[in-house]
């Protein structure tokens, strides 16, 4: 499948910057959202993302406005009937994602592709909402999109092939590097990652060493570029929690518990960056 089109669904953090690397990449953009608010604040995201590009010399204003001329905003999902591929970054809540699933049935063609941006919900349960579950896949890009090279492409039990391939050689020729994952509760890198950031609470609790400390350790042992208890702080510890909550209901394995200093923390209201307050302060 040539795919020259993109839609996606939800124009904040994740959805603006999938579509900046789209547009960046030569694709013609649809990005859509439940008001024209969000959507000119999407707009506004990357044009400023680009603007710093321009300013630091790695793309030419030309370039800049050839992007921004090939995305296209609208509230409508009408709007998204030429996209070959469509890619769902709403909030992650399932609920939310099976009514824009159901929407996006109701108004794509059969044989549009759809990928959602979930980080932690079943791919499979997803594609047994949709009327397209053999063209329906896991598309998980990293925060922020334009810099990470990751994006995890995972099949769910009813992926097909062609869909598998179609959405990799996309991912490629975003300039991304793809890795193909089975479908599983935190994929790849989450699995691994959350349960570090949760053991560096157990650390922190049990007075081995400040969080200045154990930040510093992991950076300059392991060559992290940020600490755990600080990368805690950037995703949310809330999100963190309810990552690792998933895990012990999923895997019934006491291994993924939660710290309790990260639970203690999370009912405080201590949730990070987004509050002030996380770990550190801000």
């Amino acid at each position: 499948m040539n795919i020259q089109t993109i839609g996606v669904i939800g124009a904040g953090t994740m959805g603006n910057g999938i579509a900046q690397a789209c547009a960046v990449s030569g694709l013609d953009v649809v990005m859509v959202d439940i008001d024209d608010a969000a959507v000119q604040r999407g707009l506004a995201t990357v044009s400023s993302s680009l603007d710093r590009l321009v300013k630091k010399d790695k793309l030419s204003a030309e370039a800049k406005a050839a992007a921004m001329a090939r995305i296209q905003g609208s509230t409508d999902y009408a709007a998204l009937k030429p996209a070959q591929l469509v890619i769902e970054a709403a909030t992650e809540n399932e609920g939310l994602k099976r009514k824009i699933l159901a929407q996006l049935d109701a108004t794509l063609p059969a044989e549009t592709l759809v990928a959602t941006n979930t980080s932690s919900i079943s791919i499979t349960k997803l594609a047994a909402a949709t009327q397209r579950p053999d063209r329906f896949i896991g598309m998980h890009f990293f925060n922020p999109v334009p810099m990470m090279a990751l994006v995890e492409v995972i099949r769910g039990l009813q992926t097909s092939d062609a869909t598998h391939d179609a959405v990799f050689a996309m991912a490629q020729k975003l300039g991304k590097t793809p890795i193909t994952v089975k479908n599983a509760p935190g994929f790849v890198v989450n699995r691994i990652l959350i349960p570090m950031i949760n053991e560096a609470f157990f650390v922190l609790a049990e007075g081995l060493a400040s969080a200045e400390d154990i930040d510093a350790g992991m950076k300059l042992g392991t060559n992290q570029p940020i600490g755990p208890l600080a990368l805690a702080d950037m995703i949310g510890l809330d999100v963190c929690l309810a990552v690792m909550n998933v895990y012990v209901e999923e895997y019934a394995d006491s291994k993924y518990r939660p710290a309790p200093l990260l639970k203690e923390m999370v009912a405080a209201g201590w949730l990070g960056r987004k509050t002030g307050r996380g770990v550190y302060r801000y």
